[in-house]
């Protein structure tokens, strides 16, 4: 039962002893665990501002796709136009040189008056006016439609520079965004390290203090057994005085007492009881088709050169990014959509790229063909090239 007391008693002054020691630390602790909420709470305000930004850069991507396939449509347009206008003045010019090889032009005036008859010489003079009134009206209805796709061509072209500007601002924006997230979330790291030191040395310290407290314990508790032990010997020795006075008065016989047997029963049990779970969880991943890849990484290659066209979608003459990457993995026999974010959304995010993976960031994407690169169609005014990979994730169907 001492035994269980001193141990008792040990447990309770380490308890002690640690929750003395706690406040030394506290303050530190409290106030770095501050920062630490502090600085997540500015990570996160910073998280919401990238993903606007994000979202903004793929419907930016959306519209300058739109806008490039309307740019494209109006250049058809145009052209047809103008071949119709074309057409048009060479029919005329053929009209007159008929009307002066006939008697017309200059002689027009002698044909009305030799017509035959009031009715003849009207209906001559009709005639030839409206056949100038329909070359005149045909050019004027045609040189209206020229211009008319050409204004439309133009305002197109306006508002894909407007888009364009505006995606490179968003996109310098993620960049600094990203930047600081980085060096926010370091920071949490760093202020991670520094709560972690600052608890383990109040745990160290704690764990100094009992054990400073135990040994005082021990000794003071070492000190109250042998003062104990004196006071027993001392009674024994009083008890043994009294028996030898005793058996001087005539009494004959040994009389001894006093024997104390202590038993000291301990009992000790311990139970312990372990319970490891673990879990994790695996989002399906789907395997890589080797003969697939290799398909859509030659296809890739093919198209190395060929002018990048935003909404454009035709290999060999004009491509977006976009627009390469679905048509490589539809000589694959692969469907996938049109734009980066509806990439982003169908495909799965894979951590071991293999070529004919499709390569991501907010607003592009590009093929990725191994050993660090991948193919792309950067941007306007540039054409298809392999270059370094920047991704933000890679893409597997």
């Amino acid at each position: 039962m001492k035994l269980k007391r001193v141990g008792s008693v040990f447990l309770a002054t380490a308890l002690t002893c640690s929750l003395a020691v706690t406040p030394v630390f506290a303050d530190e602790i409290d106030d770095l665990k501050n920062q630490k909420e502090a600085v997540q709470n500015e990570v996160s305000s910073l998280q919401s501002q990238l993903n606007s930004i994000i979202s903004k850069i793929t419907e930016l991507e959306n519209q300058l796709i739109e806008t490039g396939e309307e740019i494209s449509q109006t250049e058809e347009d145009l052209k047809v136009a103008q071949e119709e206008e074309e057409q048009q003045y060479e029919a005329m010019k053929l009209r007159i040189k008929y009307m002066y090889e006939n008697g017309s032009g200059t002689a027009t005036m002698e044909k009305v008056l030799t017509s035959g008859d009031m009715s003849s010489m009207l209906t001559q003079a009709e005639y030839s006016q409206q056949v100038h009134d329909y070359d005149r009206e045909k050019l004027e209805e045609y040189a209206a439609t020229v211009q008319k796709v050409e204004d439309l061509q133009t305002s197109l072209k306006e508002k894909q520079s407007q888009l364009q500007q505006s995606q490179t601002e968003f996109e310098a924006q993620q960049d600094e965004l990203d930047a600081t997230i980085q060096e926010k979330s370091a920071e949490v790291e760093d202020l991670d390290a520094q709560i972690d030191e600052a608890v383990r040395k109040a745990a160290e310290e704690a764990a100094r203090k009992a054990e400073e407290e135990r040994k005082r314990q021990e000794e003071e508790r070492k000190k109250q057994e042998e003062e104990a032990r004196r006071q027993q010997e001392a009674q024994q020795n009083h008890n043994n005085s009294s028996n030898s006075s005793n058996e001087s008065a005539g009494e004959s016989g040994g009389n001894s007492g006093g024997s104390s047997n202590s038993n000291s029963n301990g009992s000790s049990g311990g139970s312990s009881s372990g319970s490891s779970s673990s879990s994790g969880s695996s989002n399906f991943v789907p395997d890589y088709n080797q003969s697939a890849g290799q398909i859509i990484v030659s296809a890739a290659y093919s198209q190395i050169g060929v002018p990048y066209v935003w909404g454009g979608s035709t290999p060999g003459v004009g491509l977006d990014c976009s627009g390469l990457v679905q048509w490589c993995y539809r000589q694959a026999g692969i469907s996938i959509p049109r734009t980066s974010g509806d990439i982003r959304a169908a495909g799965t995010v894979v951590s071991n790229p293999q070529p004919g993976d499709i390569c991501w960031k907010p607003g592009h994407v590009a093929i990725y063909i191994g050993n660090g690169q991948m193919i792309e169609a950067p941007k306007p005014g540039m054409t298809v090239r392999v270059t370094s990979v920047r991704v933000v994730d890679y893409i597997r169907f």
